[in-house]
């Protein structure tokens, strides 16, 4: 696998080193080595799938808090996403930025989401699907979110959103104190 961390710190994409003959393509793509070799955590507690029918469809922006905070493996196995992850960590030097990547079921690339990040994505294609390994059981007293346009952020949206869930259009507006 080829790690290469974003402009977030913290925040990898991983892409596949596919080894081809005449049956297809192999690849790895999770190996706990390699993961621990890039000082990344490598123990995952849950794994979960989103089936998404429209393309436009929005999830998020969410995350977990203290004493919960979760780290993700995020792949998209089935059409094409635009992945959004904003970096909450305080002392951060990225903090309240936000990096934006596309995965699909064609790059098969993922990304690995450090703890005290939100997560969001919007379905770039019909019927897509993401796979998520999370290092912490979901735990709703510990769930936030906050809007998708919140102007703190200032997150460019590659397309129109065209379907979202209420409580995603509900969230209230990010602040620094939360």
């Amino acid at each position: 696998m080829i790690f290469t961390e974003s402009t977030l710190k913290g925040v990898y994409i991983l892409d596949p080193e596919p080894v081809r003959d005449e049956r297809g393509m192999f690849a790895r793509t999770w190996c706990q080595k390699e993961f621990e070799a890039h000082g990344l955590n490598a123990t995952w507690v849950q794994s979960s799938i989103s089936v998404n029918t429209y393309k436009g469809t929005l999830r998020g922006l969410h995350y977990q808090v203290d004493p919960h905070e979760e780290m993700k493996l995020v792949r998209c196995t089935a059409g094409a996403i635009y992945d959004v992850i904003i970096d909450l960590r305080p002392t951060s030097s990225t903090y309240c930025q936000y990096v934006g990547i596309t995965l699909s079921a064609d790059n098969r690339r993922a990304v690995y989401i450090p703890k005290n990040c939100a997560h969001g994505f919007l379905t770039l294609e019909q019927d897509s699907e993401v796979s998520y390994c999370m290092s912490e059981f979901y735990m709703p007293s510990s769930s936030r979110g906050f809007r998708w346009d919140d102007p703190v952020f200032k997150i460019a949206w590659p397309e129109r959103i065209l379907v979202m869930s209420e409580k995603d259009r509900t969230w209230p507006p990010f602040s620094k104190n939360d």
